[in-house]
């Protein structure tokens, strides 16, 4: 077989850069340029990364390809099956550049700090220029963050946020927001209440495909011992993992879902795991979607009518707020992010994380969910595992390591800063101003999970004790000297001081117990 000529660029594309009209492809030319893509192990082992999140991401990059080769774009693709392949990132990007010789790399800027150091180490290891380009995916850029950073004393969502409305002209009128006010909070995040939430209408999802089910065999085989569950059924596997799926899916929750979106966005409810949301994150993050058309689709639905005020500020505010703060986050702050542990938690995770196997019957009906469809909402993922973890006192990167582990929608750059930062609380407060913390009575007003439960949320010592009650009062006592000094957890820690000191001795008694009923 004669050996390739030398090529002017290698594109190199990710598995979470799926769009062709990203800025790795501006001035492509298929006479000179060639696309690369890989499959490996490494990508899915460095963390125990679950089935349903392997096959999204391999579907997706398959359909991909495909999309790329009927557009006779030049294309090297290594598949996991490949029997040369070093299944790893670096090893197979060092093959192809001796093999096609290029003058220069060309990529759009990764979501993950690891995977840029690897590319950026096979550049300089091989003397081959690499050019790293914005990622306009996003409304902002990480410099602007920076920039933005730098007149900070503190770096809070809602100052960012306000900034790239402003900018943007996001539901805003004449310099003001639309309505007078910047968040609708008090007119969203309500609960079900005892009645249950009203008829929710079934999100849109797709039937595997013949390359879908190829992935799904090749995921159940290669990697059967990962957590989670995955089958070739619509139940088994229905993420979107092609541009037009995602737009069916964007479009069917803005006529259908998002107007009780705000309202409900943050109830839970057993045997219900879709509810109100939009189940585009994982779309989002592969490029499948952008967020200028998410929330340029919000904004319409608002002006004509389909949708209030609060509920498509609340949607936004997601998009335009949230993802574009925890990316600057996230890149102004590693690697050291990575290794943050402010409260020295170092308890390791519980093993029924991996299984369900637990009777608390919110941690149960969350895990159980995540295994079976590689999804939970945010305050499932806040205010349930992220809230649990954070009383136990578990070492934040174990922590991480799940939630990297488990959904798809889970890419670092947005998934660390929410663990490190919003969950845990493991920076110090430069994410949030307060620890999230609560009683198992939170739970009991924001879902139906304590009614099938055997623990009983207001009590926090005794045999019937909630175990997310008694690890409260515990982690308050463990860490009443810093929590005392914090403005915003004055009234908590006021409470704390009214107990008795038998009261105090019986709840860390529980503690200690309840930890130790984890033990294997």
């Amino acid at each position: 077989m004669p050996k390739p000529s030398p090529i002017r660029h290698l594109i190199v594309v990710l598995g979470d850069q799926l769009n062709p009209d990203s800025t790795a492809f501006a001035g492509f030319d298929p006479k000179q340029d060639r696309v690369w893509m890989a499959e490996v192990n490494e990508e899915s082992t460095h963390i125990w990364s679950s089935k349903q999140r392997i096959a999204l991401f391999i579907s997706a990059m398959r359909h991909f390809a495909k999309e790329l080769r009927d557009s006779k774009i030049p294309l090297s693709y290594i598949a996991f099956e490949d029997p040369s392949n070093s299944q790893s990132l670096d090893g197979e990007l060092l093959k192809a550049i001796q093999a096609f010789q290029p003058q220069a790399l060309i990529m759009t800027a990764p979501g993950d700090w690891r995977v840029l150091e690897k590319i950026k180490g096979v550049s300089k290891q091989t003397g081959v220029p690499l050019e790293i380009r914005e990622d306009d995916y996003f409304f902002s850029t990480v410099r602007e963050f920076a920039e933005h950073a730098k007149v900070r004393k503190q770096l809070r969502l809602e100052y960012w946020y306000r900034e790239l409305r402003k900018k943007h002209s996001i539901l805003m009128e004449d310099g003001q927001p639309i309505g007078g006010e910047w968040n609708y909070d008090q007119e969203n995040r309500s609960s079900f209440g005892k009645e249950g939430p009203p008829p929710i209408p079934a999100p849109l999802r797709f039937k595997p495909d013949a390359i879908t089910k190829e992935v799904i065999q090749l995921v159940n085989e290669r990697f059967a011992n990962h957590p989670g569950e995955l089958s070739a059924s619509l139940e088994g596997f229905g993420w979107p993992v092609t541009r037009a799926q995602a737009l069916l899916v964007f479009t069917d929750f803005i006529k259908m879902r998002l107007p009780l979106y705000g309202q409900f966005q943050d109830a839970m409810w057993t045997k219900e795991p879709w509810l109100f949301h939009a189940h585009i994150a994982s779309a989002l993050n592969l490029k499948l979607l952008s967020a200028h058309e998410v929330v340029d689709a919000a904004q319409v639905a608002f002006h004509q009518g389909r949708a209030p005020l609060a509920a498509v500020e609340g949607f936004i505010r997601q998009i335009l707020g949230w993802r574009e703060y925890v990316r600057g986050i996230y890149w102004t702050q590693m690697p050291s992010y990575l290794e943050r542990n402010a409260l020295n938690a170092n308890a390791p995770l519980p093993a029924f994380f991996w299984n369900g196997n637990t009777s608390m019957n919110c941690l149960q009906e969350t895990i159980n969910q995540s295994l079976k469809t590689g999804y939970a909402h945010h305050i499932q993922r806040l205010m349930v595992t992220g809230l649990y973890t954070l009383l136990l006192g578990v070492h934040p990167k174990e922590v991480h390591a799940w939630y990297l582990s488990m959904y798809v929608d889970a890419v670092e750059w947005v998934e660390l800063p929410n663990v490190i930062g919003m969950s845990q609380f493991a920076d110090g407060g430069l994410m949030a101003s307060k620890p999230y913390i609560a009683t198992g009575k939170y739970i009991d007003r924001m879902s139906n999970y304590c009614k099938g439960c055997r623990f009983k949320p207001d009590q926090s010592h005794g045999q019937d004790a909630c175990p997310f009650t008694t690890l409260y009062w515990d982690f308050l006592m463990h860490h009443e000297s810093s929590m005392s000094k914090n403005p915003r957890m004055v009234m908590q820690v006021r409470n704390l001081k009214r107990m008795s000191d038998e009261t105090k001795a019986a709840i860390q008694a529980q503690a200690k117990q309840h930890r130790l009923s984890l033990q294997p």
